[in-house]
């Protein structure tokens, strides 16, 4: 999977003086979705494995986690935020619940809404899985300067903003 590719990838190909250029050309390697599926699974891997010994699984971690630094959000907003479909996140929250994690309140002024906030206890959770992410982290990036990581940080950012479908 050598980098073959000397074009432009992010040329716009409009028209028909220029031929798209085919994913052999590009390389895998020059494909920035590919290298995000990469980089996604093998965090999700290894967070998975450090999760172990926290009896949490990564919906659990996700939802803590957002929880954690938001007063409170319903089941869509939470959804959204965790990167997890709402069905997922509806049984997600019923452990978390049962586990006196989070707790899920009628909103005053339109009861069909729930809002979920997380409990000292799930933040307690939370904080003992912290450390882990954040070694994980650390790992991630090791060797990247924090000013690479910034303009990594604002490049992500706008790549969101491009593909979101929600104004979250």
């Amino acid at each position: 999977m050598a980098d073959r590719f000397s074009g432009s990838v992010l040329h716009s190909h409009s028209g028909d003086e220029e031929p798209v250029p085919s994913l052999g050309e590009i390389g895998l390697n020059n494909f920035a979705p590919y290298l995000m599926n990469r980089l996604m699974s093998r965090w999700n891997t290894n967070i998975l494995d450090g999760l172990k010994d926290f009896d949490m699984s990564t919906a659990k971690m996700r939802a803590l986690a957002v929880l954690s630094v938001s007063s409170s959000l319903t089941i869509n907003e939470l959804s959204v935020f965790a990167v997890t479909e709402q069905s997922t996140m509806s049984r997600t929250l019923d452990a978390l619940e049962e586990q006196g994690y989070i707790r899920r309140q009628p909103r005053a002024d339109d009861m069909r809404v729930r809002d979920v906030s997380i409990t000292p206890k799930g933040r307690s959770a939370f904080e003992k899985v912290w450390p882990t992410m954040y070694h994980m982290l650390l790992q991630m990036f090791d060797g990247i300067e924090e000013d690479e990581y910034r303009n990594f940080l604002g490049t992500l950012q706008k790549v969101l903003r491009n593909v979101r479908k929600h104004e979250i």
